[in-house]
């Protein structure tokens, strides 16, 4: 693990570092730029309340290929029927404070930090990272926000305040989005995106796709 400069915006490369936990720094700032070039690599931070900022390239990596897309019976009517209605960055800062605030089962708090979040929202203004909203009687019920890097989009929170809205936004999202996006990283592994169609794979594998469909040259 290395411990950062928080006066320059450097990482170590995770393809040459390996840890067995999947965290390859620790420390550093969570500005725009420093998060923008994180992404970029293949890191993300994740780290609880009060502690300090860890950054994680996990071996193996959680992802889903929007061609291996699994629907549900159930969702495939719920998405017919039109039960919700979806927009993409309308109402940006909203949909992160909603998944700051919202309640996870055994979770004390949240890693989403004013901070943290006023740098994602400077992101969104860059054009690198957006939210999809989800609408029920013009009430906002989920959402969804993630980091787009080239075709690669880092799924990062998600927020439901009725049944199988995240669910449906998150459908809706890959569905409409099948020409432009090749992986959606999913990060850590969670029996809700693995009944979706997401898998396992090497830490190589998904650097080697993050390269060839970004603009980054390491």
């Amino acid at each position: 693990m290395i411990l950062l400069n928080p006066n320059e915006i450097s990482f170590p490369d995770p393809a040459l570092l390996d840890s067995e936990s999947g965290i390859m720094a620790i420390g550093g700032d969570l500005s725009a730029d420093r998060l923008a070039f994180a992404y970029q690599i293949g890191l993300f931070p994740w780290f609880n309340p009060d502690e300090e900022i860890l950054w994680w390239c996990p071996d193996p990596r959680f992802v889903l290929f929007p061609q291996e897309l699994k629907v549900s019976k159930s969702m495939r009517k719920i998405l017919r029927d039109k039960i919700f209605t979806f927009t993409e960055n309308t109402c940006f800062r909203k949909v992160l404070e909603e998944c700051k605030n919202i309640y996870r089962k055994d979770q004390d708090g949240t890693w989403l930090s004013d901070e943290l979040i006023d740098s994602v929202v400077e992101l969104h203004h860059q054009g690198i990272a957006k939210s999809i909203e989800v609408w029920q009687n013009d009430e906002l019920v989920g959402g969804l926000y993630g980091i787009q890097i080239g075709k690669v989009f880092c799924g990062e929170s998600m927020f439901s305040k009725v049944s199988n809205a995240s669910k449906a936004g998150f459908i809706n999202f890959i569905q409409s989005h099948l020409d432009e996006i090749e992986l959606i990283d999913c990060q850590i592994h969670s029996e809700h995106l693995e009944s979706l169609g997401a898998k396992m794979i090497t830490k190589k594998e998904y650097l080697n796709i993050l390269k060839n469909n970004s603009n980054y040259e390491s």
